[in-house]
């Protein structure tokens, strides 16, 4: 909706309004009157498309970092994911992880989990149980203080207060978003 304020002057000699673009009487007097002329013509974004717009070009800036570390963005993730879940998870509750997380089908997150494996990003224990390997750790360090040189100026430059409510407020609708998925 748009609201306008206009000043409207009413002339004290002439008896007459006038707007304030004419030639002052009197600057003192007038009268503020409020109109709504209808629907803002340009509405707020979706917060799907603001957050989609941040994340593509966030996983821009993160697949350059990636490309000089010789690591694929699906395996990065992957890695990602592992450490999310921590501790040492079966192989079956990891690649029930990436199929959730990543919506892959059961032979892509098999896939993929082979792959952090293979790369050594993560190693199998005899016991069937999956976790980051050294390797794994140094490169997530690696990346994540390329990635801070790089967001840390940009976020410097956003107010602490806003970044801490942005961050409450995107964990609250991953959340409910979670639960609303479980419940169909």
């Amino acid at each position: 909706m748009i609201v306008s304020l206009d000043v409207i002057r009413f002339d004290t000699v002439t008896a007459r309004t006038r707007i304030p673009s004419q030639s002052p009487v009197n600057n003192d007097e007038g009268i503020i009157i409020m109109t709504t002329t209808g629907e803002d013509t340009r509405p707020l974004p979706l917060i799907g498309q603001a957050v989609g717009q941040a994340q593509a070009s966030l996983t821009r800036l993160l697949t350059g970092i990636l490309a000089g570390t010789g690591t694929s963005y699906p395996v990065w993730l992957g890695l990602q994911r592992l450490n999310a879940i921590g501790g040492q998870p079966s192989r079956e509750a990891y690649e029930a992880d990436l199929s959730y997380w990543l919506q892959l089908d059961g032979p892509a997150a098999a896939r993929l989990a082979g792959d952090v494996v293979a790369t050594g990003l993560a190693a199998s224990g005899d016991d069937g149980s999956v976790a980051l390997s050294a390797g794994g750790r140094t490169l997530r360090e690696e990346v994540l203080a390329a990635s801070a040189k790089v967001t840390g100026p940009m976020l410097a430059t956003i107010d602490r207060a806003d970044l801490d409510t942005t961050i409450r407020t995107l964990e609250k609708i991953t959340r409910l978003a979670s639960n609303t998925e479980g419940n169909r």
